[in-house]
């Protein structure tokens, strides 16, 4: 079966790590991260930024599992344990095209989609939207998408709130998302030739 290149190269997929890179805490070279990858097996791994942003190619469709064992291959080259979310490329692509705050007039950078571990739906209900003005939340099953006008350390969405969550999440800001949204699709050229 042809999956447009697919099968010769592998299934891409997006791997977020959580908190790293941010200030001195938490450093983890892309280097390492990119050798992390391919000690696992994954194929092409590329990053992008610094802030935690792989993404592979895989002979399967990876889960949960395959997530926790990317953390321990982290960990192990860097000393660093950062919470990550692994979700297939196409997957990632859909919930990013699906984001319903995406919108021209607003700024990339002040919209953020928080990501969910691939088949752990996010089941908790948004803040009250009155409780959040001018900021706007939407979940769904597979992530949170937010608009936050007055940037994410001014959110009124509670620390409790997000620790309440029963799913790994990990989130990215619009502006970055495109970027991987972008690198997918230059490896499916790739991929398809």
């Amino acid at each position: 079966m042809d999956h447009g290149g697919q099968d010769r190269i592998g299934l891409d997929h997006v791997a977020l790590l959580r908190g790293i890179n941010v200030g001195t805490a938490k450093r983890v070279p892309m280097v390492e991260l990119r050798a992390a990858a391919e000690e696992l097996g994954h194929q092409r791994p590329a990053t992008l930024l610094n802030s935690g942003n792989l993404v592979f190619s895989a002979d399967r469709p990876l889960g949960a599992d395959d997530a926790d064992a990317l953390r321990a291959a982290v960990l192990a080259r860097t000393g660093v344990d950062a919470e990550l979310v692994v979700l297939a490329g196409d997957a990632f692509a859909r919930i990013a095209a699906a984001n319903p705050l995406r919108d021209e007039s607003r700024e990339a950078k002040s919209l953020s989609v928080a990501f969910a571990q691939a088949g752990r739906p996010v089941i908790e209900e948004a803040p009250p939207a009155s409780d959040l003005a001018p900021e706007l939340m939407v979940v769904t099953g597979e992530a949170v998408y937010q608009w936050l006008p007055d940037g994410v350390l001014a959110s009124r969405v509670p620390a409790a709130w997000w620790r309440s969550l029963a799913v790994p999440v990990t989130a990215r800001n619009d502006a970055t998302v495109r970027k991987i949204e972008a690198l997918l699709a230059s490896r499916r050229l790739v991929a398809s030739s």
